[in-house]
């Protein structure tokens, strides 16, 4: 999956981005409308990641998309 599917459905990917980092507010999370940027600056912050270390949260995620996604599963 690639990010502009996750972007352009940002509000079905909302609670997933919640349970996976609970130190972000869903406020937060709503806010940044799927902009990976965005996401990956207020990792660094909430979560005092390196960028390369948030960006590597942020692919493992969207592949867990990916494979929920996935036919056959639910």
């Amino acid at each position: 999956m690639n990010w502009s599917t996750i972007q352009n459905g940002w509000s079905d990917y909302e609670g997933d981005a919640k349970r996976e980092w609970s130190k972000l507010s869903a406020g937060h999370i709503r806010s940044m409308r799927g902009q990976r940027d965005q996401l990956c600056a207020r990792l660094q912050v909430a979560y005092s990641l390196s960028a390369e270390e948030a960006e590597r949260q942020i692919s493992a995620w969207q592949w867990k998309q990916k494979e929920k996604s996935a036919p056959g599963r639910s």
